[in-house]
């Protein structure tokens, strides 16, 4: 692992934890992070590539990300991302983590762990539920949010009906970002 990360990601689960307490003293807009019902994780297991992002200090100038998850014997999910610095054909970078449910395995709302037993929200608040091709994910904080597609492109209709689910929701989306994307592997 490039132990870059590790710092840079220690400070996103501080970030979230701040952003979190200033939510629960009524400082901050909350948007409706409500997550999916009926999810199965087997079928969200496997590789997604980020197609849109607020832009984090942990992610900065990453491009071709992608997020790899894996059923581990213990239950927990195996998360790994990985991307190309400046390029897709930049140095590439990973951190691996942790997920759980929060509760109800039924529920797409998970809790998500690259620095020990800090633990973030993850909820997955719209999904591709016939063949699990692509999400709309969120945290805690308005100030997270990704879109994910089982492809490195997305048909500019799905994304633009993410987007709207978004702003129903209550997201700021001025700072969304395109992720410049290309096959696994192409970096390398």
């Amino acid at each position: 692992m490039i132990t870059h990360l590790k710092p840079l990601l220690l400070l996103l689960f501080a970030a979230l934890t701040i952003q979190s307490i200033a939510q629960n003293n009524g400082t901050m807009k909350n948007p409706d992070t409500t997550p999916v019902n009926d999810f199965e994780l087997e079928r969200y297991l496997g590789t997604w590539y980020e197609i849109a992002r607020f832009p984090h200090r942990f992610e900065k100038d990453l491009v071709g990300v992608t997020a790899t998850y894996s059923l581990k014997r213990n239950g927990k999910v195996r998360v790994e991302n990985a991307g190309y610095k400046d390029s897709l054909d930049g140095k590439y970078s990973t951190a691996k983590g942790k997920a759980k449910f929060a509760g109800n395995p039924a529920v797409g709302h998970l809790k998500v762990s690259f620095f020990l037993f800090f633990y973030a929200d993850y909820y997955i608040m719209a999904l591709d539920k016939a063949d699990y091709q692509w999400a709309l994910v969120g945290s805690s904080s308005p100030d997270y949010l990704w879109i994910l597609c089982r492809e490195p492109e997305m048909e500019e209709s799905v994304y633009q009906s993410l987007l709207d689910e978004a702003r129903k929701r209550g997201y700021d989306l001025g700072e969304l970002e395109r992720v410049p994307q290309g096959a696994v592997g192409s970096g390398q």
